[in-house]
């Protein structure tokens, strides 16, 4: 596994902002815009809670699956992509936990 699956699905994600809402689950969020897709994550990610809560791995995969997708989603509408993320991972690598959130700059 690599990170040629989130590159593949964020061209993918691309691709549907060009599709028929009517025809394309992601078309249709994109055209309800970035609300619906925002309430989206959040309703996957509490479905991620519930199944964690209920250790059952299955639920859990296929809920943590829904919910990247929807953050994907979310990523594409607002201009970045997967690999920004991955940078940034990469780029905590450089620190210890404690000290590269220490070193964040606080929203105001």
């Amino acid at each position: 596994m690599t990170d040629d699956v989130l590159r593949r699905l964020a061209e993918t994600l691309e691709q549907r902002k060009r599709a028929d809402p009517d025809k394309s689950y992601t078309a249709s969020l994109y055209a309800k815009g970035i609300n619906a897709t925002l309430k989206k994550i959040g309703e996957e990610a509490t479905e991620v809670i519930i199944a964690a809560n209920s250790g059952e791995k299955t639920a859990i995969i296929h809920e943590t699956a829904d919910l990247w997708f929807h953050t994907l989603i979310m990523l594409a509408q607002l201009g970045l992509g997967p690999e920004d993320i991955l940078a940034e991972l990469e780029r905590r690598f450089e620190a210890s936990g404690l000290e590269e959130k220490a070193g964040r700059d606080e929203p105001e």
